[in-house]
């Protein structure tokens, strides 16, 4: 067991004072039997009128402000610490590879089936079937597939193949950009990762939370902002994490935040404000994670981005 602590910082400035509209939060981790969370606080300056906390579709924890003063800044800092006890995501399993969530061809059960399909709804067109096909490369010819096996060399292979690019703002890029361009963000290999999945029938989410590094392994990368990565639900293992961008299979390094179908339901931060648009100047973020294992040493201190890059 690990005790980690995020302090997350965002914060708008303007030229002048300006007047700002609702804010939706997702900076509060998920609690499982993974994760758990000791302590929460977010402050916000200038203090909003209310701020109410609620529940969205997915579960997630969603912090709503509502602001009466103009400001020349706008600045959010959550602060928490939490418990992490990730196990490997196969290692309690035994036996064949039926047993490691089953293997292609391969279907949910009628029971798992309402509540999965729009987790397995393709969201980007593939008209040419290039997505398909590169998923399919990693299906045996001959015989079963072990969808542990296959996903976890799906993973891997985007990790070695791929050139990770840091891209704060902007949307995530179709998975056929990024295979086409080799290249992309965390949040863009974890959409290539879903849509592969789905294209083979399987259920897949987007998650979005920290990435940290307890033995300063060489290769992680992601930190100093939120990170990406997807969740696939294999049923004899529940929903199990792959991260794309770092080739590791299960949570150990993850800590999850906000879960959805699409990246652009898990933005860790947004809202609106009213201004000329020459008021903007700009948006600071910074991001701190430390792990009790091995004591201050470990303390990430990055600032470059504002969503998962």
């Amino acid at each position: 067991m690990a005790v980690i602590s995020v302090r997350h910082l965002t914060r708008y400035r303007y030229a002048r004072p300006v007047a700002f509209g609702e804010h939706r939060m997702m900076f509060r981790p998920r609690e499982s039997h993974d994760q758990r969370v000791l302590s929460f606080k977010v402050a916000v300056t200038p203090r909003p009128t209310r701020v109410r906390d609620v529940e969205d579709v997915f579960g997630n924890s969603v912090g709503i402000a509502t602001f009466g003063a103009r400001a020349s800044q706008l600045t959010f800092e959550s602060r928490v610490r939490l418990e992490h006890t990730p196990v490997g995501a196969f290692e309690d399993l035994a036996g064949d590879a039926q047993m490691y969530g089953g293997t292609l061809p391969f279907a949910y059960s009628p029971e798992d089936m309402p509540d999965l399909l729009r987790s397995m709804e393709r969201h980007y067109p593939d008209p040419k079937g290039v997505l398909e096909r590169w998923a399919r490369r990693f299906v045996r010819r001959v015989g079963p597939s072990s969808l542990q096996g296959l996903l976890t060399e799906m993973t891997q292979r985007i990790h070695s193949d791929f050139t990770y690019q840091s891209r704060p703002h902007g949307a995530a890029q179709a998975p056929n950009q990024t295979l086409a361009s080799r290249s992309g963000s965390c949040r863009d290999f974890a959409i290539l990762m879903i849509e592969a999945a789905r294209s083979l029938g399987l259920a897949a989410r987007f998650v979005s939370g920290y990435v940290f590094n307890p033995r300063r392994t060489a290769g992680i990368v992601g930190g100093g902002h939120t990170h990406a990565w997807a969740r696939i639900y294999l049923p004899a293992c529940g929903w199990v994490e792959f991260d794309p961008t770092n080739g590791i299979v299960g949570a150990g390094h993850l800590v999850r935040v906000a879960i959805a179908r699409d990246p652009r339901q898990a933005v860790p931060l947004h809202g609106t404000w009213e201004g000329f648009a020459s008021d903007f100047l700009g948006m600071d973020v910074e991001v701190e994670v430390l792990s009790d294992d091995r004591g201050p040493a470990r303390l990430l201190r990055l600032a470059d981005s504002a969503s998962a890059a």
